[in-house]
């Protein structure tokens, strides 16, 4: 079983810079396919991006990817995410979400099914 812990979320002005972190337990993540969602409040989970076990693939939501940066470091067993260009509209719980497999293609890796393991979340709130 994976348990993963996220931290990292705060009030932040618009503009501004954030650093998420989630850190894994319970299994080494060199062998996961490692991702972040949100939820902004009163909607849908949403993906926001995802990195393959091997890198081989770095996937982002359209609406942050000139702004946000997924990274792992496997031997710390932490993913990160670092959000700059901060807007209102990022204002969500950010949970951190692995996969053992992942089909091929957007769909798959986008999809909330595709993933097995889920931590509880980071508020991050973007004040204008």
């Amino acid at each position: 079983q994976v348990q993963l812990v996220e931290s990292g979320g705060e009030l932040v002005q618009a503009g501004g810079s954030l650093r998420l972190s989630c850190v894994a337990s319970g299994r080494t993540i060199s062998t996961l396919h490692m991702g972040w969602f949100r939820q902004p409040p009163g909607k849908e989970r949403e993906f926001v991006a995802l990195k393959t076990w091997g890198g081989s693939v770095t996937y982002y939501l359209q609406s942050v990817k000139d702004r946000f940066t997924i990274s792992r470091d496997n031997a710390k067993n932490t993913v990160y995410l670092q959000m700059n260009s901060l807007k209102p509209e990022d204002t969500a719980v950010y949970y951190c979400a692995a996969a053992n497999n992942l089909g091929p293609g957007a769909s798959h890796w986008s999809s909330l099914t595709s993933y097995d393991y889920w931590g509880q979340g980071t508020q991050v709130t973007v004040s204008s």
